[in-house]
Parts: C-alpha cells; sequence; structure tokens
C-alpha cells in the first residue's frame, strides 16, 4: 500500500503541486428525477428496464444486469440513465443512509431509466469524473458525511437537492483518477478474495459446531423424556392488533423478532403504551422464559433478557416452572433437528405454516440431571461465542480488512484544495 501511495503523491506533486480543485456539484452538472406519472399497471406490463431504489442502494457500480420493467411510451417525456451519471436514494429513516450513490460504469445501447424515489446527477463535462473514480468517490466517508447534512425530517429523511448541489467535490486530474481506480479495484478484488475465503472458513465452522451442538444433544433411550407442559407454562402473545403508540414504553414484537438468540427490536418496530401493557402483557422472568417464533418461520428462539415487550401471536413463550429445566438447556434443545423435525411433522397450513400450542405442549423432549443441562448449556454458548461473536475470530478477521481497507480508501481520496 505504500508504495502505491508513494505513486499517487508523486503523481500529485508533478500535476497539482498546489493542490487540487475542489468545486461545488451545482457548478459541475445537473440534477434530475426519476420517473413520473406512473401508475401501479405499468409496472406490471412493462417495455424498459429501469433501475431501482435497492439496485442503486446495494451497488457502488449501477447493476445493469437486470429484468426490472416498466412501461414506458414512444412519445414520453422521461429522464434516461447515461453512461457516467451519479444516481442517488432520495430518502430513508436514518439521515445516515440518505443519498446512497451508485454510478452507471458501463456503456449500453438500450434506455436506462430512473425510479421515482431516486434522483440523478450528469456532469456538463464527463471527462471531469471518470466513472469508475466517481463510484468510489462519492461513497467514500468523506463524502457520505457531507451528504448526511442534505437531509432532514423526522420520522423519515428527505435530502435537499438545494444543500445537495453546494456539497464540494475534487477534480484530481485524469491521470491521478486512473491511478486511484486501479488501485481501489486491486483492493476491492483481494477484499473479495479474502472475504470469500473467510466467510467460506466461518460457514465451515458453523457446520463444525452444528455437528457437536447434535452430538451434545443427542441422548441415550435410557434418559428420561418428559412433556414441555409439565415442566413449562406455555401460552402465545395477542391475538390481533393493538392500538400502536410511538411514545410507548413497551416494544410490539413478532417472530421476526427473534434473531441470533436474542429479542431484537429497531426504529420500525411498533411501541405500545402501559394500557395495552397492563391488558395483554404476560409476566416473564428473565432466565427462566424461552420464546419461541410459531408462525411463518417456525423455530427461531431467544431468552428474555428482562426486554419492555407485549407478544404478538406469532410468538410462543415458555416459562419454566420446574427446578428440574434449565433455560438455556431448553434454549438449545429447541433448536436440534431432532426439534426441527418434530415442528415439521406438527405444523399445520397451507401457505404460511403455524405450529399450535398443543403440539408444543405435548413435545416430549430428553431430560438429563440439571447439572448436566447446565454443563453442555455453557459448552454450547463457548460454540456460539467462538462462531457468531463479531469481536472474535474470523468475523473480526473480515471486519478488520474491510476497516482497514476503508481507511486507505480515505487517504486516496484526500486531497489539498487548491491554493488560489
Amino acid at each position: 500500500m505504500m508504495n502505491n501511495q508513494s505513486k499517487i503523491e508523486k503523481l500529485i506533486a508533478e500535476l497539482c503541486p498546489n493542490g487540487v480543485e475542489f468545486k461545488e456539484l451545482g457548478e459541475l452538472g445537473e440534477f434530475y428525477g426519476g420517473l413520473s406519472g406512473k401508475s401501479k399497471d405499468d409496472f406490471s406490463n412493462g417495455n424498459e428496464k429501469f433501475v431501482t431504489y435497492m439496485n442503486i442502494y446495494s451497488n457502488i457500480a449501477v447493476n445493469t444486469d437486470i429484468d426490472i420493467f416498466v412501461k414506458v411510451g414512444k412519445d414520453e417525456n422521461q429522464n434516461r440513465i447515461e453512461y457516467g451519471d451519479v444516481l442517488f436514494t432520495g430518502s430513508s429513516e436514518t439521515p445516515d443512509e440518505c443519498g446512497m450513490s451508485s454510478v452507471l460504469t458501463k456503456k449500453i445501447n438500450e434506455p436506462l431509466y430512473l425510479n421515482s424515489f431516486c434522483f440523478g446527477f450528469r456532469l456538463n463535462d464527463k471527462n471531469l469524473l471518470l466513472p469508475e473514480f466517481s463510484k468510489y468517490l462519492f461513497r467514500d466517508g468523506q463524502m457520505r458525511k457531507q451528504i448526511a447534512k442534505t437531509a432532514s425530517g423526522v420520522t423519515r429523511f428527505n435530502v435537499s437537492k438545494k444543500r445537495f448541489a453546494k456539497m464540494t467535490i475534487p477534480l484530481p486530474p485524469p491521470a491521478i483518477q486512473e491511478e486511484i481506480i486501479k488501485i481501489l479495484n486491486s483492493f476491492t478484488e483481494l477484499e473479495a478474495e479474502l472475504e470469500a475465503e473467510l466467510e467460506a472458513e466461518l460457514e465451515e465452522r458453523k457446520k463444525q459446531y452444528q455437528y457437536y451442538k447434535e452430538s451434545l444433544l443427542t441422548f441415550a433411550d435410557d434418559i428420561k423424556r418428559i412433556a414441555l407442559n409439565d415442566i413449562c407454562n406455555i401460552g402465545d402473545g395477542l391475538h390481533g392488533t393493538p392500538k400502536y403508540d410511538d411514545a410507548g414504553n413497551y416494544y410490539f414484537i413478532n417472530g421476526n423478532n427473534l434473531k441470533d438468540g436474542k429479542v431484537l427490536f429497531d426504529h420500525k418496530t411498533k411501541k405500545v403504551n402501559d394500557q395495552v401493557y397492563e391488558k395483554y402483557g404476560i409476566s416473564f422472568i428473565a432466565e427462566k422464559t424461552v420464546f419461541m417464533s410459531i408462525n411463518g418461520t417456525i423455530g427461531s428462539v431467544s431468552i428474555f433478557n428482562n426486554e419492555n415487550i407485549v407478544l404478538g401471536k406469532s410468538v410462543a413463550y415458555f416459562n419454566i416452572k420446574s427446578d428440574l429445566l434449565d433455560s438455556k438447556f431448553l434454549f438449545y434443545f429447541l433448536q436440534t433437528k431432532f426439534a426441527k423435525c418434530y415442528y415439521d411433522a406438527q405444523k399445520t397450513g397451507a401457505t404460511i405454516k403455524n405450529l399450535g400450542l398443543k403440539s408444543l405442549r405435548g413435545f416430549k423432549i430428553p431430560l438429563p440431571p440439571i447439572s448436566e443441562q447446565r454443563r453442555l448449556a455453557h459448552l454450547l454458548e463457548k460454540f456460539d461465542l467462538l462462531v457468531n461473536d463479531i469481536s472474535i475470530g474470523l468475523p473480526a478477521e473480515l471486519s478488520a480488512r474491510m476497516s482497514q481497507y476503508e481507511y486507505y480508501r480515505g487517504k486516496l481520496l484526500t486531497f489539498n484544495e487548491y491554493a488560489k
């Protein structure tokens, strides 16, 4: 990396010793909007390709290998995307995610249109910025900070094009842009290779963990089996839609909120107030209650950890009422192949599957001594940490390499402004 950095510095000293010129976007080109005047029917019977919001959000360069169409008449006055155009998402639920960029880096022969929730920017002089350079520039951390400041809102944030036009960007000579493109393309390839290798290794570790988990939780026939109903109080959440309250103190959760062994919620999760909790809330005890999704996605589990929640009908709860059962042992056993086979045999429904409470109450699980349950749960927790914790092992390595790449990209895209 140092050799590459030195090469860039040498080019800068040679081509722009007094610094690089910075200009406002509004001086350099024009903004244009996406599709207008379209109805739902136009998207079900289309004849021209268009770029979606998620295409821009997810790709640093526009993905043109798409089969998403919109109906556009010959005489319609709609803006087409051109080679080198920078496309931006117009709004998001947080300022930091507004104005995500994607650049059309390929020359295409067919018309390509932009969805109505985004906007485009086109340079008056397309020689000022190479498209491959633009794709890195507008995703760099320094530019993202500028873009975030153009957004305003309360529950949803929208970009102000007036503020956008005031953003300044560097305009290094083409030779410098080309050299930076080579370096960053090389970095991107190396990062992708490393990511693939680490993800493959992580997947192997997960398979290994799954194998050991199944082995640890497979018991001989002489181990006592007992129905869950005999050692747990089992029920589900509210069958209906409560009155939501953004200022409420309780999250209304469903099966989708059970992820990675936790109850997760964010700004999208609906809230309810104290009155709803008093009417529909259920008493849970930390480390004594396990939750499981029973509608749609079946079998996601978590342990209650004093979250302020009201359950929806797609979540079942197991309130442990016997000292013979450890909650963490139950948490892990409900994820085994043995348990999943039971769910598959018991679930009902054609399109959306459902697992009834009667089936859960009648589910017989092996019950080794409580000391053995805790020993097994402790071992399985260690496996979880090794495989899933972002601060340990392979995930941390992948995160560190990506941070390193972002750091060097920022260094390459940082220029001294020309002193007039």
